[in-house]
């Protein structure tokens, strides 16, 4: 094993013992929930000042900055691929990851590599670990990572950097930006009830925090009581707020419709939303473009990019068009074929993103055996997720613990301090859920401890036809998979 690698373990065996354990998680939720005790953002600025960052140099960063319940990370994938193509040099941050820690650090469109992510967390981790006031001066795992994504974007000298926010918006870690030109709000729905509240204006309230005085906001459609949230919002802070077109209305050069990814109307959405704040953020920051590593001016009449002085674009250029079709979102509808089973894998956890999967996976028009894999973590309402599932014909279900195999160790990229009894218990109350929704049937219902157990179970069954596995409910579960199906995900 060379010593880059040992190093790039070494970072992510440090990174895991970042880790909130169980009574610092809720602790953190009642902070955040109350309003009471959350410091994350003076916190976040002390991190960032003890890394040679400070709010000053940070505003040197130029950011598109995406809150929302559902989409926020396809829509900043699609967002990072239109400017990639109109030839920027782009960082992207996201969370959580499927397989690699590094996935949630991009740059041109790339996982970091193992040996820059070690180098950068090693630079990071050393400033930090020195300069502590007490033994557990250290930030908490995303805590870290985002001041090290920080580092990453500034010292890499993107032109622009997608930041995904990670929960809510108003504490997030991620919300100490404050000069953000660009930001955009998903499709919002009841998420994360514990942090940010159970209503719909206590979530659209907690996103809206991501708007910055002067900053151009777009949306896409939303309940009205979720709506006038957010432009109330937008009035405090005097900042504009747009609700972008329907997908259908746009203009793509010689063709009249192009084909995304992902035929479904909320990825179309995403793309819309995605459209708008790639095209503000060239309009109001006037940027240059970037050329095999010299900028150039743009010539912004042939570009069509500064003749575009409506908020609104309708009519998109070659390079949009490239930067849709190509971009890939691991994870979201997506699809792995085995020699022994079709997997469809989708990171939906929310209601109406479990609604939009089960509409994706009835339209496959699959004709053989159907299982189902499924995991919920966190506060998340399992008879509600599974609710748009019940009636898509299952005759086998699995309920796993959200890890690919039964033993982790620090090493590893998806290690959790969880502890197993709690999530075998979990899995237990969702197959009782599970077998109540289905009383008087014969039901075919398993719990298993990790991923790798359901699928050596579904190896051993004579199956008529090659049977159609749909994994949901949480993006952890799907990475689960993911490193046992695809482990060359991330290269």
């Amino acid at each position: 094993m060379s010593s880059c690698k040992k190093s790039y373990e070494d970072a992510v065996c440090k990174l895991n013992l970042l880790q909130s354990n169980k009574a610092s998680i809720d602790q953190i939720r009642k902070d955040i929930r109350t309003g009471q005790r959350c410091t994350n953002l003076p916190d976040m600025q002390n991190y960032l000042s003890r890394t040679g960052v400070s709010l000053t140099k940070l505003d040197e960063l130029s950011v598109i900055h995406v809150a929302g319940t559902k989409g926020k990370g396809s829509t900043s994938a699609m967002c990072e691929s239109i400017l990639r193509h109109h030839g920027f040099r782009t960082g992207f941050y996201s969370s959580p990851h499927l397989v690699a820690v590094r996935e949630r650090i991009r740059l041109d469109g790339k996982v970091i590599s193992e040996e820059k992510f070690a180098a950068y967390f090693h630079q990071v981790y050393d400033l930090l670990e020195s300069s502590k006031a007490h033994p557990d001066d250290m930030p908490k795992y995303f805590a870290f990572l985002t001041v090290m994504a920080f580092n990453v974007f500034l010292k890499e000298k993107v032109d622009v950097a997608l930041v995904e926010v990670g929960i809510g918006g108003i504490v997030d870690y991620t919300n100490i930006l404050r000069k953000v030109p660009v930001v955009g709000i998903t499709a919002l729905g009841l998420d994360h009830t514990s942090i940010l509240g159970s209503t719909l204006p206590e979530i659209a309230a907690a996103k809206a925090g991501i708007m910055k005085l002067g900053c151009e906001a777009y949306t896409v459609s939303q309940p009205n009581e979720a709506m006038d949230v957010l432009r109330n919002v937008a009035s405090s802070v005097k900042c504009s707020l747009t609700v972008v077109p329907d997908y259908k209305t746009y203009t793509f050069p010689n063709t009249d419709k192009i084909h995304l990814p992902v035929e479904l109307e909320a990825y179309q959405t995403n793309a819309s939303l995605a459209i708008q704040l790639a095209y503000a953020w060239m309009r109001i920051t006037k940027p240059t473009h970037r050329k095999n590593g010299v900028k150039k001016h743009k010539n912004n009449a042939q570009n069509g990019i500064s003749a575009v002085l409506e908020p609104v674009v309708k009519c998109v250029t070659k390079e949009t068009m490239d930067g849709l079709t190509s971009c890939k979102w691991p994870g979201r509808y997506h699809v792995v074929s085995a020699e022994y089973a079709e997997f469809y894998l989708d990171g939906a956890h929310t209601k109406e993103s479990m609604e939009i999967c089960a509409q994706w996976y009835r339209n496959t028009n699959i004709l053989h055996d159907k299982i189902l894999i499924f995991s919920a973590t966190g506060d998340r309402d399992a008879e509600i997720l599974l609710q748009p599932l019940r009636n898509l014909g299952f005759n086998t279900v699995y309920f796993v613990i959200p890890t690919a195999y039964r033993h982790t160790n620090k090493n590893q990229d998806n290690y959790s301090k969880v502890e197993d009894e709690e999530l075998i218990g979990r899995c237990q109350k969702h197959a009782d859920i599970w077998r109540e929704f289905h009383r008087g049937y014969d039901t075919n219902v398993t719990v298993a401890g990790c991923v790798a157990d359901a699928l050596v179970c579904l190896k051993k069954k004579n199956w008529v036809g090659k049977p159609s596995v749909l994994i949901t409910g949480s993006l952890h579960l799907v990475g689960a998979a993911l490193s046992i199906l695809d482990p060359n995900l991330v290269s």
